[in-house]
């Protein structure tokens, strides 16, 4: 590595021995509250466990950092880009089990079973990039494809974040402005965890609406604290085996599809910040496997899929603190955190209406890093090739799932097949990026 290539990270090196034990400790603090409110908010959404999901990104965390060797600084958080798989799996009215006789454990364990074998889809790509290379494989997944998925991943989810907050408007509204004014406003470590602000301010306002003898518009409490009144403090959390089922499957593989987009986007980044190639040591072989491994065991043991995170990156940018042993750090907390049932029964008594208000800014923004994704790459939206893909991409996703019902017999039985909007829109969208001629996507390659 060149000099002129070199960090400036200024008196603070990259080292326990430099920074302390103690420093180190603070610095890891740092890491697992950036990515608290945004992993947290994935159960709290989904109804999978607290407990779980904490281990599922602390374990995860851990076994990516031990498959790059330490190397990179980056938390694997709960991924959002699954949450529309999860809903259409779970969802009562909507959902591709609806209808049928079937507990909302059961279907949670059906979507973890997507999740568990999406995780492979990492491992299968992390094999290609080895055998043929990265620059070979990116072809097949370039970001006029990855591009238009992600952004109908978050416009999949909308209703979603009205529903959610249609209990109590108010406090929706009221932790939305709290998460647009730290994003928009706020400085250094505020401006990283708006979700964190939104929830704990959308929080405090709903104590003091409690305390002071408000209830929801419909009569029932805003607050409740039975369960937490009843949580130990250590436990074991309420771990389950996923189930697996075709559907389930094809469903949540177009997340993957998106997550393995964000993680190679993420290796460039922090390889600019820290003036190191990731992708060439350790390799996105490694890190590829690292996060297919994380996302099959946090399947394996009821938990959301995991990924890398945005707010972590945000982090080491903030402090030009390079050394991913505060990472790791991080991810003992979130793991010990984990065993503690009376945490996760505090988390649990945030009201739905809060979570709704935070939602519309992440469920729009997971759309707009969609966006982000075909302007950073400069995708020529004028090209015909171009606007082919991303309007067959999202013309099919969203028209399947606002359209005509039309049901189909895959997997022993029926389904609607607007419940695989996105997977067909997505394998639609990598079938023309192969066949439609036109100058294919090479990876690495800048754009003038």
């Amino acid at each position: 590595m060149s000099k002129q290539l070199e960090p400036d990270i200024g008196p603070i090196k990259d080292s326990f021995k430099q920074l302390g034990l103690p420093r180190s400790m603070l610095l890891g603090l740092q890491h697992m509250f950036a990515m608290f409110g945004a992993t947290i908010l994935v159960p709290l959404i989904t109804g999978l466990s607290v407990q779980v999901t904490l281990i599922g990104v602390g374990v995860g965390t851990l076994i990516f950092q031990f498959m790059s060797k330490g190397r990179v600084p980056v938390f694997l958080g709960s991924s959002f880009a699954f949450l529309a798989g999860v809903q259409l799996v779970t969802d009562p009215v909507n959902g591709i089990f609806a209808g049928l006789d079937m507990s909302r454990a059961d279907k949670l364990a059906y979507a973890t079973g997507g999740i568990f074998v999406a995780g492979f889809l990492y491992l299968l790509l992390a094999l290609a990039v080895k055998i043929i290379g990265a620059k070979k494989v990116m072809r097949y997944l370039p970001p006029v494809v990855t591009g238009p998925i992600v952004i109908l991943v978050g416009v999949m989810l909308a209703p979603f974040a009205i529903s959610q907050s249609n209990n109590n408007m108010l406090l929706a509204v009221i932790s939305l402005s709290i998460v647009i004014i730290a994003a928009a406003w706020g400085k250094g470590m505020f401006k990283i965890v708006p979700i964190v602000l939104g929830l704990g301010g959308g929080y405090l306002a709903a104590v003091i609406f409690h305390f002071a003898g408000m209830t929801n518009p419909n009569g029932t409490a805003i607050l409740d604290f039975a369960g937490a009144a009843q949580a130990g403090i250590v436990g074991l959390p309420p771990f389950f085996l996923p189930r697996f089922g075709l559907i389930p499957i094809l469903v949540m593989i177009p997340a993957a599809i998106a997550t393995i987009s964000e993680h190679i986007a993420d290796m460039i980044i922090l390889s600019d910040v820290c003036g190191e190639d990731f992708t060439e040591k350790p390799g996105l072989t490694r890190t590829l496997i690292g996060d297919g491994l994380a996302t099959t065991f946090s399947g394996l043991v009821g938990a959301p899929a995991t990924t890398t995170y945005s707010e972590n990156v945000g982090v080491v940018v903030l402090t030009k603190i390079h050394d991913a042993r505060v990472v790791i750090l991080a991810a003992f907390y979130a793991t010990i955190l984990g065993f503690m049932p009376i945490f996760a029964a505090i988390v649990y008594t945030i009201p739905d209406s809060i979570v709704g208000g935070v939602s519309f800014v992440l469920y729009g923004m997971i759309a707009a890093v969609g966006i982000r994704t075909l302007v950073d790459n400069r995708v020529d939206i004028g090209e015909t090739r171009n606007l082919l893909i991303i309007a067959v991409v999202l013309v099919t996703g969203l028209g399947l799932r606002f359209g005509p019902l039309i049901t189909v017999t895959l997997g022993g039985y029926s389904v609607p097949i607007d419940r695989l909007g996105i997977a067909i829109g997505a394998l639609l969208g990598v079938f023309l990026n192969i066949v439609l001629p036109g100058e294919k996507f090479e990876f690495g390659k800048k754009k003038e």
